[in-house]
């Protein structure tokens, strides 16, 4: 089944091309079922990117999903033009008074900040209470996991000594789990940070969960005891440049990175990247879509609560 996106939307070509089935409003207007409502908060700075990487892997299942993205009233994207956003996205107060079978928040780059001097990080603490009670299933991705495990859970973020940035070998912590229906037991995905939450702060909180851990880079996947809220630490839905391309952005900078871990045949960047981690991200969001939002949203969304 289809994703519903809004008309135009850039992204539509790519994943045309890519044989993912996308839909147009006018068309998914015509069909008589209930989609899913699925709202993405884009706190990264070319709106773009992160929207084809999203839109592929809610694209790629059997559920028909509609889409709204939203960005921060209190702070303008400098990397999106105006007109962009205006066309395709929404802010906060043209959506509170919806209600939505799901909810992504983006990483962002900002995760060398204290939490409380993001620019946008009341309006962002007032949209993750607002989804307590008008979401049904959230999906925190990177620092928009960092943010997430604060703001409810009090969970401080640490500052590591080097970036981590690679792809890294996983194993699962529990079993059973549907999240994970059709992963191996080992599995791997990127990740990109240079902070991090400790395994030991989370155990401590009885109302969460660790899923998945590396051994490497520590704590990937954790979720609250009611699966309503997923906190995610790395990138499974990383194109297969995109860690190139960071790598080479902090080259220009004069940073001095580190080559990504895993990720060139023979440690050279100028061979091209192995990509191993595609159908991990399809069994993530496809899992998460299926088991945590489809399954167990009231059909009446605005019973959600």
């Amino acid at each position: 089944m289809p994703i519903k996106i809004p008309n135009n939307l850039p992204a539509a070509n790519i994943l045309e091309h890519e044989n993912i089935f996308v839909m147009n409003a006018a068309r998914a207007y015509s069909q008589d079922i209930r989609p899913l409502k699925i709202l993405i908060l884009n706190l990264m700075p070319i709106k773009s990117v992160t929207e084809t990487q999203l839109l592929r892997l809610l694209g790629n299942t059997p559920l028909q999903v509609e889409v709204d993205f939203i960005y921060t009233e209190t702070y303008t994207p400098t990397h999106t033009s105006k007109d962009y956003l205006t066309e395709f996205y929404g802010t906060f107060k043209d959506v509170k008074h919806k209600k939505y079978d799901g909810l992504i928040i983006t990483g962002a780059p900002v995760e060398l900040m204290d939490f409380e001097d993001v620019a946008y990080w009341s309006e962002l603490v007032e949209i993750m209470e607002w989804s307590k009670t008008h979401v049904y299933s959230t999906f925190h991705i990177c620092w928009g996991a960092q943010a997430g495990l604060y703001y409810h859970y009090g969970v401080q973020k640490y500052v590591l000594d080097e970036k981590i940035s690679g792809v890294y070998k996983h194993k699962l912590c529990v079993k059973y789990e549907k999240l994970f229906r059709g992963f191996d037991d080992e599995f791997f995905v990127p990740h990109s940070r240079n902070t991090e939450e400790r395994i030991s702060d989370i155990e401590k909180i009885p109302a969460l969960k660790i899923l998945a851990v590396s051994e490497d880079v520590g704590v990937y996947i954790v979720a609250n005891l009611e699966k309503r809220q997923f906190f995610i630490t790395g990138h499974a839905e990383y194109d297969p440049y995109t860690l190139k391309n960071e790598y080479e952005r902090d080259l220009r900078a004069g940073l001095n990175p580190k080559i990504p871990q895993n990720y060139f045949p023979d440690n050279n960047p100028a061979r091209e990247p192995v990509v191993k981690w595609r159908s991990v991200a399809h069994l993530l969001f496809a899992n998460w879509l299926n088991y945590y939002v489809y399954q167990e949203t009231p059909y009446e969304i605005d019973s959600i609560g």
